[in-house]
């Protein structure tokens, strides 16, 4: 290769790690200079919470850095084969109109963050589409002094990004070999899409991995406002014409009566209103796996074992397919929506109902553990905002735990700690979560009962259960608990038939402990996010804002019904039969009885106003 070809394609690589370096100094910057401006009255502006800030934050700017990096990637390899390519003045095109975009969002980000209480997302858009009545509260001065901070903002940008191409200026021949310094560009490739993806890990890259604080506004100011806005406008959409299946009249009707919301008459099934309150949600343990409700009997015989000593619920039904539903299901109380998650949505979520949150209005101390990655669908995010102030992860375990299973640390550890984490609290009332993991492919698990791996994998996690319920017995706060055990969803075994058939979504729910006044069987209808409003009535807690839970332990629970999506459909389960109906078919898979339309009806009306009070929020 030519001596000084050679050194050209050195110092065009140098450039490009220039230019990404400095895109992500300029993203790191910001982040002090958010939390000077937007935090107010907070104070925000310590040392140690910068510090805090620009380091949890550094995992998306160099995700956003690598996006905007591919392009001059591209370019310097098309100057490698075309000699009177323009490479460097495209370049300075390029990063001026970069230095602009980001300055804009910088800026209106700042500016509209102690107004809005969130990042800068894609409800900006919305504004826009009407600029008169966007700016009707905005003086003219301040309109222009807003556009005069962007322009000197992208100029002081615009100066650190060229700054960055000084290697073209030095003067080189021709490259004599073309191919191995493509090749050489070709691999820059991949530290980039790792960039950009968040590493080698389950979870892609998301907001959520930026949180690390109780502190909503710390979490907020570690996010890039860049990526917030272009990751939201992503997944933006006029969600009310989504399942837009009757006419207004025929909605209401439809609808109304459905979801009561009345404290009254309620059957009391603890002996306490101010239990301390523990819900674990088992990985994907459904009744194909307990043999109470119809599964197999040598799978969970320790579940089987508790299910008389309790207050079992035999004839429920999970609220969607995925953990990330089930979840928004279990401590939301709202039911899960196909073709969208709204724990994706933290803007959306955030302004949900929570169990959490109402139990830490009332003074509860309130802490999550999940022994995986947190950051997976954007479940670190929607804890914070759904109102756990503690949360623990894989993160918080030693290196060879994380390495015990494939999705992080397995079960029997997670549960050992939960447990020795119960034992020192102290007098102060507290909820707790927990989410399971050992029972999800590859069913790898340390235990060797049953020779199926899946149904093993289930097998060794009731085991854990088992063990930590027999431990909380043995301590006086079981006297107060009261412990929820549920699935976040159901599991299809054996893998045939229909995956989204009623018998993959029938799910045990569990309440034990203390807390509980007397074992009891609740046969009727109901389904996962039910729970939210069940328990808050329990409690005396006005429940009035959870619009799709019902207390059905209410005297006003008269039409029994469970109603669960999936990844395209809808099934409405009540005392006349059921339906199950595919939407991109637009037909019902299953219908027994025939001849009921009103089933299908009132499901429709159901998933049309989800996703109008979606758009609404």
């Amino acid at each position: 290769m030519n001596k000084t070809g050679a050194v050209r394609g050195t110092l065009r690589i140098e450039m490009l790690i220039r230019h990404y370096l400095s895109l992500v100094m300029i993203f790191v910057l910001q982040k002090p200079l958010f939390m000077l401006y937007a935090g107010g009255r907070k104070q925000h502006s310590g040392i140690k919470d910068w510090v805090l800030v620009m380091w949890h934050g550094i995992p998306i700017d160099l995700s956003v850095a690598g996006y905007l990096t591919l392009i001059p990637v591209i370019l310097v390899m098309i100057s490698i084969w075309a000699k009177s390519f323009p490479v460097k003045k495209i370049m300075r095109v390029y990063d001026a109109l970069v230095s602009l975009l980001i300055a804009t969002i910088f800026v209106g980000d700042a500016a509209l963050y102690p107004y809005w209480g969130f990042k800068l997302d894609a409800s900006v858009l919305f504004y826009l589409k009407t600029p008169k009545e966007a700016m009707a509260s905005v003086s003219p001065w301040m309109v222009v002094l807003g556009i005069i901070v962007i322009i000197l903002t992208a100029f002081v940008f615009y100066r650190i990004l060229v700054n960055a191409l000084k290697p073209f200026d030095i003067p080189y021949s021709e490259v004599l070999i073309r191919i191995p310094i493509t090749v050489l560009y070709l691999l820059l490739f991949a530290p980039l899409f790792l960039a950009i993806r968040g590493g080698v890990r389950e979870s892609t890259m998301n907001v959520g991995h930026a949180y690390f604080s109780a502190d909503q506004f710390l979490n907020h100011s570690a996010v890039n406002p860049a990526f917030s806005l272009l990751s939201s406008v992503s997944k933006t959409s006029d969600y009310s014409k989504w399942y837009d299946y009757l006419d207004e009249d025929r909605r209401r009707e439809l609808f109304q009566g459905l979801y009561d919301t009345s404290l009254e008459g309620t059957e009391k099934l603890l002996n306490t209103e101010r239990p301390n309150v523990l819900v674990l949600v088992m990985e994907g343990m459904g009744g194909d796996f307990v043999h109470a409700i119809s599964g197999r009997p040598d799978v969970t015989p320790r579940l089987d074992s508790l299910i008389s000593q309790g207050v079992f619920f035999s004839n429920c039904y999970a609220g969607s397919f995925r953990t990330d539903r089930g979840m928004v299901c279990v401590m939301n109380g709202h039911p899960g929506l196909p073709m969208t998650s709204i724990m994706k949505l933290p803007t959306k979520s955030a302004a949900l109902p929570s169990l959490p949150g109402k139990l830490l209005e009332q003074g509860y101390e309130t802490y999550f553990m999940y022994g995986g990655d947190i950051n997976f669908t954007n479940m670190k995010s929607w804890l914070y905002g759904t109102g756990f102030r503690n949360v623990t992860s894989d993160a918080d375990f030693t290196h060879s735990e994380r390495k015990t299973n494939a999705w992080g640390v397995n079960d029997d550890i997670t549960f050992s700690r939960l447990f020795s984490e119960i034992k020192e609290r102290k007098d102060s009332l507290w909820f707790g979560g927990f989410l399971s993991l050992s029972s999800h492919e590859p069913f790898e698990v340390p235990y060797h009962r049953l020779e199926d791996k899946i149904c093993n994998s289930f097998a060794y996690t009731d085991s854990c259960l088992g063990a930590f319920v027999d431990s909380l017995r043995s301590i006086p706060i079981w006297d107060n608990l009261l412990l929820v055990i549920t699935p976040d969803h159901g599991f299809r075994y054996p893998q045939q038939g229909f995956a989204f058939d009623p018998h993959v979504h029938h799910i045990p729910i569990l309440w034990l402990g203390g807390a509980v006044k007397e074992p009891k069987v609740i046969d009727r209808f109901i389904v996962q996010p039910d729970m939210a409003a069940t328990i808050l009535a329990q409690m005396g807690i006005d429940y009035s804002d959870f619009r799709f839970s019902r207390n059905v332990m209410s005297d006003k629970y008269t039409y029994p019904f469970s109603f669960y999506t999936f990844s395209n459909g809808l099934c409405f389960i009540d005392s006349t039969g059921i339906t199950l109906y595919d939407d991109d078919s637009g037909q019902c898979l299953i219908n027994d009885p025939e001849g009921s339309e009103l089933r299908l009806d009132r499901g429709k009306a159901i998933l049309q106003t989800l996703y109008d009070d979606l758009e609404a929020r």
